[in-house]
């Protein structure tokens, strides 16, 4: 009882802390939403300039529902901007469509961090759907089935795929904020924004990344809360 009081004690910060930074993207990239760049370009415009003048013409731009719902699609050679930043010319639109075009510079100049977390999607997409089920089954089998060894190794299984999602999230946070440097750096560059409206560019992918640390964190805390459970139960099964 006091481990799991323990463990909720640790977590509602970090929840906290993910609710606060999913509201801070919101609020920051709607503050500069409101601020249309000099340059006139809109999310469309910046990405396929970006590409352009850096020798990529054969990935395409696409308008997809939703907001903040931006990615790029390396396997479908697309990148897909949500409707906020698709057609708007706002200083939040342009660093976000920016951003998009950081991830397809990684992957046209072979960025270490970008190779390892692709790797790292299939399996982890395959770990996210069975870590929990494992982990559960085998804490069953071990609470009620004693003789039975395979409750153990289920654990192991499912605490093993839950600690792939962490890793994944561990190298997505390097792509991320690598991608935002680029980004910065290209719209100066190409002359999408002056140099006194790259803060605000800024503070809108900063308030982005956040979201990507308190991912990790959650994850981390839930990854160590099943590893502990395990232990406790095999320590006390060999005592």
């Amino acid at each position: 009882m006091f481990s799991y009081l323990l463990f909720l004690l640790i977590l509602v910060p970090f929840l906290a802390l993910s609710a606060w930074a999913s509201a801070k993207v919101n609020s920051t990239y709607a503050e500069y939403d409101r601020i249309p760049n000099r340059s006139a370009m809109t999310g469309y415009d910046t990405a396929t300039r970006l590409m352009g003048k850096r020798g990529v013409h054969d990935i395409s731009v696409n308008r997809v529902s939703g907001k903040l719902t931006d990615h790029y699609n390396p396997s479908k050679k697309e990148v897909n901007l949500s409707q906020a930043t698709y057609g708007s010319p706002s200083v939040a639109a342009v660093a976000v469509a920016a951003h998009e075009i950081g991830h397809v510079m990684q992957k046209k100049e072979g960025y270490i961090p970008y190779k390892i977390r692709n790797i790292l999607v299939p399996i982890t997409n395959i770990g996210s759907r069975l870590a929990l089920p494992l982990i559960i089954v085998g804490l069953l089998l071990d609470i009620f089935w004693q003789t039975v060894p395979y409750g153990e190794w289920a654990v192991y299984i499912g605490i093993g795929l839950y600690g792939l999602s962490t890793l994944f999230m561990l190298a997505t946070l390097p792509v991320e904020f690598n991608a935002s440097r680029r980004a910065k750096k290209m719209l100066v560059e190409d002359g999408i924004l002056t140099n006194d409206e790259l803060p605000g560019a800024s503070k809108v992918l900063s308030a982005a990344a956040m979201t990507y640390v308190a991912s990790l964190l959650i994850s981390l805390v839930y990854f160590l809360r099943f590893a502990f459970v395990f232990l406790s139960l095999v320590g006390r099964r060999r005592n």
